[in-house]
């Protein structure tokens, strides 16, 4: 896992900071069966993506970033995530964990795509172990 990162909200910012982080590992289902999977787990930490605004306040948020060099675009599914390049506070977690991280099908450096994004108010606030 890596280290907990305090954020300022990046759309919606009328709420209060979010703390990110990511993690890595072995799956061997499918990205699909990996989402329903996230789905679950947030639903027993109180999500109800029914009640929710888009980008607003919640209990817990598990995206997948990448897996392994899969691309995919489908409505609810995209692999990598949609808007990985634009979140430093989701790059910034990912590149300590996988420094050397490229983007699947285009080989573009996430280093060198988050060296380029402006300062998002990405704070480190505890060390990974």
């Amino acid at each position: 896992m890596a280290s907990l990162y305090e954020t300022s909200p990046l759309y919606v910012t009328d709420q209060g900071s979010f703390i990110n982080t990511a993690v890595v590992g072995l799956y061997s289902g499918t990205a699909r069966e990996l989402l329903s999977c996230i789905h679950e787990i947030e639903a027993r930490f109180g999500r109800d993506r029914q009640k929710e605004r888009r980008w607003g306040e919640r209990t817990l948020d598990i995206d997948i970033l990448l897996f392994g060099n899969l691309t995919l675009n489908e409505s609810d599914l995209q692999i990598p995530h949609a808007r990985l390049k634009e979140r430093r506070f989701a790059l910034e977690p990912l590149l300590e964990l996988l420094p050397n991280a490229v983007e699947p099908g285009t080989g573009l450096s996430y280093r060198s795509i988050c060296d380029a994004l402006p300062d998002q108010e990405v704070r480190k606030i505890r060390n990974s172990e």
